[in-house]
């Protein structure tokens, strides 16, 4: 179980990216109080974690009900995932999400920040969406899909406060260490997602 917890966490830790998250919440909330932050960021991890919950319960009967087979969505699901290692290693996705958040604050009387981006596509994307379907249904039974909930609720937990702490964590920390941490989380991702299609392909052809 613990195996299975840690799997589960560390790959949602990687494709939710809290430590990346945080500087652009920082940006996106430069003219709000303290408060108002902090209130937008809680709500942020909520909304993300309505919706990756709503998929790990009911993902499977959504694959089914468009004729979907799980190998092939382990399969699509690993690719997706390799691609955001790609672009966490090359830091392409940092770029990426600094100018989406840069046109929302150009946008003029844009308040609340916290469903769009922040929720969705920052914290529940299509990666985090298709990593909680994919260690779901790995899950063998009840006990394991709990455990698979809990690495979930650990991390956006863990981005919540994140997201919460992310001004003094940006000073903190510093660009450069934000950088090398992204760089080592997207190598140990493409790793996780080369399994997935390892796995998707020995069930898809009997292997």
């Amino acid at each position: 179980m613990m195996e299975l917890f840690i799997s589960a966490f560390i790959t949602l830790f990687v494709v939710i990216d809290p430590p990346g998250c945080a500087p652009i919440y920082a940006g996106l909330t430069k003219g709000a109080s303290a408060a108002q932050a902090r209130s937008m960021a809680i709500r942020a991890s909520a909304i993300a974690t309505v919706i990756l919950l709503i998929f790990a319960l009911f993902g499977e009967d959504l694959l089914g009900a468009l004729h979907i087979q799980l190998d092939s969505f382990r399969i699509a699901g690993g690719l997706m995932l390799f691609f955001i290692a790609f672009e966490m290693v090359f830091e392409k996705r940092t770029q990426r999400r600094e100018e989406r958040a840069e046109k929302v604050a150009a946008t003029p009387e844009v308040e609340d920040v916290s469903v769009f981006p922040m929720a969705m596509p920052m914290l529940a994307g299509p990666g985090a969406i298709a990593a909680i379907m994919l260690l779901m249904n790995e899950a063998d039974d009840f006990e394991e899909s709990l455990v698979v909930l809990g690495a979930l609720g650990a991390v956006l937990l863990i981005t919540a406060a994140a997201l919460v702490a992310a001004r003094p964590l940006i000073r903190l920390l510093g660009d450069r260490v934000e950088a090398v941490i992204t760089r080592l989380l997207g190598v140990l991702l493409a790793a996780l997602a080369a399994q997935y299609v390892i796995d998707g392909l020995k069930g898809s052809f009997g292997i």
